[in-house]
């Protein structure tokens, strides 16, 4: 979910003298009445789904994602983008040419290359949880052929290290940029949102969408305000002058993308408010997935972690925290913090110009293991040479 910088929620603030004047068994109440005040209305014509800026195929259909293959010929080990399932779609991965991560990567090396589209959910989806969308990522694992390179976004990145933990051998390298994982290692407004609100508050969005969270209605609601012309250029880092044909261009593609919204399972929400930001099991090791208790201490995969500065919906310390929770040796941990916000670590040209190349060679390096072993073989290949000479 994004929000641009200097609109915390303005209509939340609106709502704390109501919120504090409600004893604690009304307060949902008054949120659910508020909340359907405020984003009550026909929500008129959908948005049209963002355009792909890279062509592409779908390799993959399920009912809750798609798997869109930018592959381009034989390569190294198969990289799948693990798009966040939020507000947006996923197509912030590949938005325009000079503001794609997918045209970046695949320019700088990544030859076999995926992303995880998730779906809007329909109502037969409103019980989907945490389980079934790590079941759908592993199916998609598969169907690449792991092990695979994972690039967590964001939401995506605490899924992404939730699948390496639960499934260690089908992950080679993760990448997580701006992933939650250590919530209580710092405060962004999302975490302090989940803070702030019982329970019972994030349950009644999910009754007033019908089992689901309605992401128009949200949108309306999160952030009423059109975002601005400057505040596009800024999180873009847009080099064209906002007068310009090239930059109106842009800006359409950016709106764009920013009208269109998903509407999430209200199982999977709630699991997300209550598991990761309230209870903060990820960090705490009592998370459960596929039946596992997940223990980031036995992640020993590569890491590298990438964090914005001014990252308004995760604090780079909720990132970065992960690198004292994992097994993974310090030696094959990477960190950078980058000025600029949220989006831009995916669709910021500057970002991703000058830093997400060097992420591509980082991948392509060997793994500590994976030369350990080579070594180990060839003094094997060597012994076994020497007894017939």
């Amino acid at each position: 979910m994004y929000e641009p910088a200097g609109q915390r929620i303005p209509h939340l603030a609106l709502l704390w003298p109501a919120f504090a004047a409600a004893s604690a068994s009304d307060l949902a109440a008054v949120f659910a009445r508020h909340f359907a005040n405020l984003a009550i209305g026909p929500d008129g014509a959908p948005a049209k789904e963002p355009q792909w800026a890279t062509p592409h195929t779908v390799a993959l259909k399920l009912a809750a994602v798609q798997l869109r293959d930018f592959t381009t010929g034989a390569g190294r080990s198969p990289a799948l983008i693990c798009a966040p399932f939020a507000l947006h779609c996923a197509a912030l991965s590949d938005l325009v040419a000079g503001h794609s991560l997918v045209a970046t990567l695949r320019d700088a090396g990544l030859a076999r290359l995926y992303v995880t589209d998730w779906r809007s959910a329909t109502a037969e989806m409103r019980y989907r949880g945490i389980d079934d969308y790590l079941a759908d990522l592993n199916v998609l694992v598969d169907h690449i052929g792991p092990p695979v390179d994972l690039i967590g976004l964001c939401q995506g990145g605490w899924m992404a290290v939730v699948y390496a933990a639960r499934f260690p051998n089908k992950v080679r390298k993760l990448v997580l940029a701006a992933a939650p994982i250590d919530i209580a290692a710092g405060t962004s407004n999302l975490s302090a949102v989940a803070a702030a609100n019982p329970l019972a508050t994030f349950r009644e969005i999910v009754r007033l969408g019908g089992g689901l969270v309605p992401g128009g209605k949200v949108l309306k609601f999160w952030c009423p305000e059109l975002v601005t012309v400057e505040e596009i250029r800024d999180l873009l880092q847009a080099t064209a002058r906002t007068d310009s044909p090239a930059f109106a261009r842009l800006e359409a593609a950016f709106r764009d993308w920013y009208a269109f919204t998903l509407d999430l399972p209200g199982t999977f929400f709630l699991e997300v408010v209550e598991r990761l930001y309230k209870n903060n099991e990820l960090a705490a090791g009592g998370f459960v997935a596929l039946g596992q208790r997940v223990d980031l201490a036995q992640v020993r995969t590569p890491i590298y972690f990438l964090a914005a500065r001014e990252d308004e919906l995760v604090a780079p310390a909720q990132l970065f925290a992960a690198e004292h929770l994992v097994g993974t040796p310090p030696r094959e941990l990477r960190k950078t913090t980058v000025p600029g916000r949220h989006l831009g670590l995916f669709m910021g040209r500057r970002v991703l110009h000058d830093v997400w190349p060097g992420i591509v060679r980082w991948l392509a390096q060997p793994t500590l293991q994976s030369s350990a072993v080579a070594r180990t073989a060839e003094q094997v290949e060597a012994q076994n040479g020497a007894g017939y000479r």
